[in-house]
């Protein structure tokens, strides 16, 4: 498993990036993920860090859009 902290550590710098948020319920956090924002980011990293060659990731390989509500 991953130490509290660590998970703790990253599912914070995830919501500090957008790719994640982050909702309070009393001393609990929630974290869901932003699927619409990472694909965002994929569909960036595929069209600008490829340097005109042909990148793996194709749309199947996005994340498919979620419900938000739990």
């Amino acid at each position: 498993g991953v130490a509290r902290s660590a998970l703790s550590f990253h599912l914070k710098e995830l919501a500090r990036a957008g790719l994640v948020t982050v909702e309070q319920k009393g001393r609990n956090l929630i974290y869901r993920a932003d699927f619409a924002r990472m694909n965002g980011l994929l569909v960036y990293l595929t069209e600008h860090c490829c340097q005109g060659g042909v990148c793996e990731i194709t749309a199947s390989d996005r994340c498919p859009p979620i419900d938000p509500t739990p």
